[in-house]
């Protein structure tokens, strides 16, 4: 489904975003770009200050920012955190009008996905399970891909505002619980290419190869991945700032490996992964990016990467 042109304009519908950390604060830029009327909350006072320098209305709790809207775009990073912003004494159900969709695009297995659907219908509202794909860079100009799944009527609903976010929106059925499970490949996927990149360029500065090189070959081989293109330059550069937390990833393949666990289906390559990103985690770097996996290899090698410009 194709992104809707800047120029189509919706004045009179309101979105309620609920989380605008780097993937919300995107969103609610590129839905205000569209001429959505935007409210936003976050639990961090710098988010929202940085959302309401860029024009969005600021709103005290997730009630206040669902009490008018027709869409509610909840950005945050687990089934618990959606719960609470659904269901939680400051929550939108309590609320919000009949009718409203409430956009959930946080990564978690699905039956928690089915769960909260079955939750937010009994309460009058439509539910979309809208996991998103695509990083910050993307969030920020409107080309996520949304790999969703719900009512005819949720997604009717929520067409206008997932236009104005996404390059690209899969409906992959219509139940809550169905995109869930496709996020959860992806993020398996995700999460043992960026454990690979890492061990790969790490592997390379062991051998004493320029770097660069390095990247600007592999990127132009069959040995490339969206992950390697995309998270080495952080290596390179010794950034970590957290364009995507190291614990998203503790958090996803740990779902991934319960998901595994339960259905009694054996996933080595993602328990693996999994162990490096907890390593990457105990070392202190949980909230840094998760191409921190790199730090830990040169740690246990005795190597040095590069670090970043002060």
């Amino acid at each position: 489904m194709p992104n809707n042109p800047a120029s189509v304009k919706h004045p009179r519908t309101i979105v309620g975003v609920i989380g605008l950390g780097s993937m919300g604060l995107g969103m609610a830029q590129s839905l205000m770009r569209s001429g959505f009327r935007v409210k936003g909350h976050d639990i961090s006072s710098s988010a929202m200050e940085k959302f309401v320098s860029q024009g969005g209305e600021g709103a005290g709790s997730p009630a206040e920012a669902a009490r008018e809207a027709d869409i509610i775009l909840c950005v945050v990073v687990t089934a618990a955190q959606t719960n609470a912003v659904l269901l939680g004494p400051d929550g939108v159900a309590g609320v919000v009008k009949a009718g409203s969709v409430f956009i959930s695009s946080a990564t978690m297995d699905p039956a928690s996905a089915r769960r909260l659907g079955k939750e937010a219908e009994a309460r009058g509202l439509l539910y979309l399970d809208a996991p998103i794909s695509g990083g910050a860079a993307r969030a920020a100009k409107g080309e996520l891909t949304v790999v969703a799944s719900g009512s005819r009527a949720a997604f009717a609903k929520a067409r206008p505002a997932l236009n104005a976010i996404a390059a690209k929106v899969y409906e992959l059925g219509d139940e809550p619980g169905i995109g869930a499970g496709f996020k959860m490949i992806n993020q398996l996927l995700a999460g043992v290419h960026i454990a690979a990149a890492a061990e790969a360029i790490v592997f390379a500065a062991k051998q004493g190869l320029d770097l660069a090189k390095v990247y600007e070959v592999i990127t132009a081989s069959a040995g490339n991945s969206w992950m390697f293109e995309n998270r080495v330059p952080n290596i390179l550069a010794g950034d970590y700032h957290p364009y995507s937390a190291t614990e998203i990833f503790v958090k996803d393949l740990g779902i991934v490996q319960d998901m595994a666990r339960s259905e009694r289906y054996p996933v080595p390559l993602a328990a693996a992964a999994l162990q490096m990103f907890l390593a990457a985690a105990g070392a202190g770097y949980g909230r840094d990016d998760d191409s921190s996996v790199a730090r830990v290899y040169a740690q246990l090698s005795g190597l040095k990467l590069p670090e970043k410009a002060k």
